[in-house]
């Protein structure tokens, strides 16, 4: 076994909700009037916590904004939530490599509640053993999430790999000296991801899922 352990991002990694969260900010903005991003603006912060995301997707929206802003996109956003499908084969992959043995945990830009929601919604806790979330550390892509996976579950970097759909996710595994996959079905182009070298850049989970099961 190469990677003891595996971490996966979950927005665009393991959940189909790229598009999902893109609406909800844009529909945010309208009603609040203010600017709306476009999809790749939109799509960029995927991953970030949310106050990074604000800052990059909406520019110079005012700091007494902040707090309207986030309670319209989460009433956009928890109105989807439990409709947002995992990848086709992901809860698969996933249960195929915690039973060979690899140690599973989640670094993702949600909320802890968020989160627990999530796992909830897709029946998904008890694959993983530990996870880090933007407003518990450091958000991405920053190293703080996968550094401290990495002690909580006594390993190190050399037997880590972290799999994630954004730049965040790559530079964050750069950062904590960790290698990494990319897969290009989520929220950044295939471009942007190959620019960062990840191990490798596949296009779905049926693709990752054999890559793994070759190379982790």
């Amino acid at each position: 076994m190469r990677y003891p352990l595996l971490v996966f991002d979950w927005d665009g990694t393991l959940i189909d909700s790229a598009p999902t969260i893109v609406a909800c900010i844009q529909a945010a903005c309208r009603d609040l009037g203010l600017p709306v991003p476009d999809d790749a603006r939109a799509s960029h912060v995927i991953g970030l916590g949310l106050q990074d995301a604000l800052a990059y997707a909406i520019p110079g929206l005012p700091l007494h904004d902040y707090g309207r802003m986030v309670e319209r996109y989460r009433k956009h956003f928890l109105a989807r939530d439990p409709e947002i499908p995992l990848f086709p084969g992901a809860e698969a992959m996933l249960a195929g490599l915690r039973d060979r043995g690899h140690t599973l945990a989640i670094a993702t830009g949600k909320s802890r509640a968020g989160r627990a929601r999530a796992l909830d919604n897709t029946g998904l806790r008890h694959l993983f053993a530990a996870s880090r979330c933007a407003d518990q550390c450091a958000s991405k892509p920053a190293p703080d999430m996968l550094c401290e996976l990495i002690e909580e579950l006594g390993t190190n970097a050399v037997d880590t790999l972290m799999i994630g759909d954004t730049v965040h996710d790559l530079q964050m595994a750069a950062r904590a000296g960790v290698r990494a996959v990319a897969v290009s079905h989520g929220a950044h182009p295939r471009g942007d991801l190959v620019a960062l070298a990840p191990l490798a850049c596949l296009d779905n989970i049926d693709e990752l899922t054999r890559w793994l099961a070759q190379n982790a």
